[in-house]
């Protein structure tokens, strides 16, 4: 089971991710938090796998509730930002935070329990819609750099990998796509992670376009 907790300021929203989550039968809700200050104080006491948090929230918001968690070397639990706004600042700030997803709230189900359990087993995940605030922000941001040396260390296959993680593809569709099972890929995405200094797939996704690695 992956244990996770969720924190936003509105009773009503809070519930209904709870009960969205809670009704995956790999999911377990072990908490709820009203605030940011409050999740930081459940996370250290409940030890969760995966924190759900909104934007958004009193006393400490959760941009900042996030580098408080991933700076704190006994928090083991992966940050998911969720949030009504589709700001790209609110992007750029959750990623340099050190969230490994981030959803809108009008994401559908599937896609919240999704990157809940990918970001349990170390992945992480964007949202379509934010997969393409990335690419409009590196494309916005000028010419593409020049890839560095750093990716000439990827075999060819890793290379493709890194391109469809860029996509926005899950490992189940990269291995449908490359015919070949869920685990190589899992493998190839590990491998290409740790040869490029990433820390999650969330990471690759910005890399990939700002080495312009994808048109």
């Amino acid at each position: 089971m992956t244990s996770v907790l969720v924190a936003d300021d509105e009773a009503l929203v809070r519930a209904g991710l709870a009960t969205i989550l809670g009704a995956h039968p790999q999911i377990e809700v072990v908490g709820q938090a009203a605030d940011g200050r409050e999740a930081v104080e459940l996370t250290r006491a409940l030890d969760p796998d995966v924190v759900c948090l909104d934007v958004q929230m009193p006393r400490l918001d959760g941009l900042a509730a996030t580098r408080e968690l991933v700076a704190d070397p006994a928090v083991r639990a992966a940050v998911i930002i969720l949030t009504t706004f589709h700001r790209e600042d609110y992007l750029v700030a959750a990623l340099q935070a050190g969230a490994c997803g981030f959803l809108l709230k009008t994401s559908r189900p599937a896609q919240l329990t999704d990157a809940v359990l990918a970001a349990a087993a170390g992945d992480g995940l964007l949202s379509p819609e934010v997969t393409r605030a990335v690419i409009a922000r590196a494309v916005a941001g000028g010419p593409a750099r020049t890839p560095d040396r750093d990716g000439d260390l990827l075999t060819e296959r890793e290379g493709e990998v890194l391109l469809l993680v860029a996509r926005g593809m899950s490992n189940d569709e990269i291995a449908a796509a490359l015919v070949v099972s869920r685990a190589t890929v899992k493998t190839h995405v590990s491998n290409l992670l740790a040869k490029l200094g990433l820390r999650d797939r969330v990471q690759a996704v910005v890399y990939a376009y700002e080495h312009g690695l994808v048109g």
